[in-house]
């Protein structure tokens, strides 16, 4: 089954406007299947090589040969960060070339981590970047299933749950087993213990020494392991706020895991009512909000608000011109604090949301909506184009 992607037109931009267009996100999001759905509906011939595929990787044995053989197709290469060496050459031929449309390159490591290899593609190369399925893209799946399911295409339209939570116990394993084995300096059950460590305190702002105590390696051994999962988009790490408040602002990061199902697994929760009751529900939700906030918006800045006196808001999503502040609660009958209060004041925000999982939208006060989460995209597009 296909899913209609959010990214679909961005990604054909890219296509039509630069010679090379990177598809990044974590391995198994849908990066394979909506790049064969937008060859399948290219103008022009297409070729697809996987580089797990050791068949694939012959062909390469002379890159330059073959991919020159090539010249007048969109071609494809997907998990390029498995062959970093082919980007000097990608970078002559586009320049041969001289076009747009050469090359679809897919990968799994961050853009940051890419630029160290593909420098020499600078101007010539544009990034679009793929999260798992957002709620919006999802058909005949209630937010329930959602929760305790994410957003990975194979986990959340499994056959039942035992298969969804299965496949979530193979992909973590198979993610700390085999696709780690490209970056060195780390062990396997250290990052499994961190990952479950930061599953327990998901949307909480991080002290690296207490992580570091519990695991028994130094500070800069957790910073560096959280990096590796921030750049395989395991874990997503939220900046504080800044701005010339004269407020005395929390500094440090909130870090969350970024899909619901993984969570769930980590935590060993299989079902909507074993999240439910759980400590972890509330930043559950918050981490549902947030990737479906960096699906629609890439562009946008995301920071979290609170100062040592307890104000504070989950997110301030932040555009060139305008900002909004985004509360999550996962209830149907949504309360906001004094902090609350008090933090929106401070941001003095265009307007505030507070998404609840319900499909209901109301105004709770001026400038204050209540909304579910396609109300939230729908209302922060509908400020942004006027």
């Amino acid at each position: 089954m296909y899913f209609a992607r959010q990214l679909e037109a961005d990604l054909v931009f890219g296509i039509n406007h630069f010679p090379v267009t990177a598809l990044i996100g974590p391995r198994q999001c849908g990066k394979s299947t909506l790049a064969a759905e937008i060859m399948k509906r290219h103008s022009k011939p297409t070729i697809y090589l996987d580089l797990e595929r050791p068949s694939d990787l012959e062909k390469l044995n002379d890159a330059e040969w073959f991919l020159s053989s090539q010249k007048d197709k969109l071609i494809c290469i997907d998990e390029i960060q498995r062959k970093p060496d082919l980007f000097p050459l990608i970078r002559s031929l586009v320049d041969e070339w001289n076009r747009t449309g050469c090359f679809l390159i897919l990968g799994s490591a961050s853009r940051d981590l890419l630029l160290q290899s593909s420098e020499s593609l600078a101007g010539r190369i544009v990034y679009k970047q793929l999260t798992p399925l957002l709620w919006s893209e999802v058909k005949n799946v209630t937010i329930e299933q959602y929760f305790e399911r994410g957003g990975f295409p194979r986990s959340l339209l499994a056959a039942n749950n035992k298969a969804s939570f299965e496949w979530r116990n193979s992909f973590i394993q198979t993610f700390l087993e085999r696709d780690l084995l490209q970056w060195s300096n780390f062990t396997p059950q250290t990052m499994r213990r961190l990952w479950q460590m930061l599953a327990h305190v998901n949307g909480q702002t991080i002290n690296y020494t207490s992580l570091g105590n519990s695991l028994g390696v130094s500070n800069q051994t957790i910073k560096n392991y959280i990096d590796l999962l921030q750049s395989t988009y395991m874990v997503d790490a939220i900046q504080p706020y800044s701005n010339n408040l004269g407020k005395r602002l929390v500094k440090s990061q909130k870090m969350y895991v970024t899909d619901a199902g993984i969570t769930a697994s980590l935590l060993g929760l299989k079902t909507f009512v074993d999240l439910s009751g759980h400590p972890a529900f509330g930043a559950l939700w918050e981490s549902i909000v947030l990737i479906n906030l960096r699906g629609h918006f890439p562009n946008a800045e995301i920071f979290h608000y609170r100062t040592t006196n307890g104000a504070e808001v989950d997110f301030v999503v932040r555009f060139e011109q305008q900002q909004f502040v985004v509360e999550c609660k996962a209830s149907y009958a949504p309360k906001l604090s004094k902090g609350n209060f008090i933090a929106i004041e401070d941001v003095n925000p265009v307007n505030s949301f507070i998404v609840t999982p319900s499909n209901e939208n109301w105004p709770m006060k001026k400038g204050i909506d209540v909304v579910s989460l396609n109300g939230l995209i729908a209302s922060i597009k509908g400020f942004l184009d006027t």
